[in-house]
Formats: C-alpha cells, structure tokens, sequence
C-alpha cells in the first residue's frame, strides 16, 4: 500500500494549482534549491497569484505542508475491519509499506525535507504537532480496543503509540536519508515480533 496522489481527490482551483506546483518544484530542486521564480515555472498561471495567496517561500511551503497533510491524513484506511489487530496491521502498511511506491517515496521526501525546518520553525512545528497527535490518536484508539476486547495485553496506550510513531518516522528518514531499500522489510518483521511477544495476548 503506498500513500495516493495527494492532489487527486482535491478540488481543481487555484490553491491546488499552487499546491502542485510547490510540491513538483520541492521534489525536483528540495527545499534549499527551491524558489518561487522555480514554483512559477511549473505554476500555470500568473506568479503575482502566488504573492496574492502567499508572502513568500517559507509561507507558501508551511501552506504546502498543510496541504499534504490533511490529504495524508484522509488517505488513511477507513475501519474497514472491527478486529483491533487487523486494523493495527492496516495503519502500519499506511505509514511504512513493505513495498513502498514511487508516490509514496517522492511524499516522504517532501516530508522529511520539510520536517527538518520544524526544528527551528514554529509554524513548521505546529503542523506536524497536529499530523502526529492525529496518527498517534489512531494507533492508541485501536489499542486500546484490542485491550477492551480482550486481545491485547494491558499495555499503556499512549505510550504504546508514541513508540511505534518513533519507529515510523526512524523508518522513513533511514530510507530516505539512506536510500537503504531494506529496511522496511527488517522494521516490519522486528514489528510483527513485537506485536506478537508484546501486544497480542497469548492463545
């Protein structure tokens, strides 16, 4: 499962155009090579509609990450099953596929360049605070479920969560920082132990 097109679902109007035209030139020239001169040649329209929406590059991008993140964010899979261990399984093959696409590589490029502003910035910062207490909810919501119904240990959900999001994003950064296209596949089986000596109650 890789992460969709994060432009296909959204309405076609100026605020896209940018949006794409923003995430072509950060992906093609990262983020200190990127300039609005270079967002203007993938833009189709005028520049000055750029400086209407936006005051400059960092404003624009934190309008980008903002973008992205609520497209990722309803991206993720709907309870399509009402066992907890199932669900967990499907966020975990949402955040770190075992097979990641080019879709899904070209995002996490575009997020790991952005998330390293978010060390200095606060608007950056803000909006990943929001996009990881999103997925945190969820991976504490479903175990804590699974605890409820019996199937997991009396773990903290809470805790629990915050674990493997640090494991997501260690995962992400390694591949793509490293370009090491193996490390999916060893994270997801030292995760598939852990859920089964650490979460899942035993038979």
């Amino acid at each position: 499962m890789g992460t969709p097109d994060p432009f296909q679902s959204a309405p076609e109007n100026t605020r896209t155009e940018i949006m794409q035209a923003t995430y072509d030139a950060l992906r093609e020239h990262g983020y200190s090579g990127l300039t609005i001169d270079r967002i203007d040649e993938k833009f189709p329209k005028s520049k000055s509609l750029i400086y209407q929406h936006y005051d400059g590059k960092d404003d624009l991008l934190v309008g980008l990450l903002a973008f992205l993140l609520e497209r990722f964010e309803e991206s993720v899979p709907s309870d399509e099953t009402d066992d907890p261990h199932e669900r967990l399984e499907e966020l975990l093959n949402h955040a770190i596929p075992t097979t990641p696409d080019s879709e899904w590589t070209e995002f996490a490029q575009a997020m790991t360049e952005l998330r390293a502003q978010a060390a200095h910035d606060d608007a950056y910062r803000e909006q990943f605070t929001r996009t990881d207490r999103f997925f945190s909810e969820q991976f504490a919501d479903v175990i804590e479920n699974g605890i409820e119904e019996g199937l997991f240990r009396e773990v903290d959900p809470d805790q629990t969560a915050s674990f493997l999001m640090s494991i997501i994003h260690g995962t992400r950064n390694r591949r793509i920082t490293t370009g090491d296209g193996t490390v999916h596949d060893a994270v997801r089986a030292e995760l598939n132990e852990y859920i089964e000596q650490r979460l899942l109650v035993s038979e």
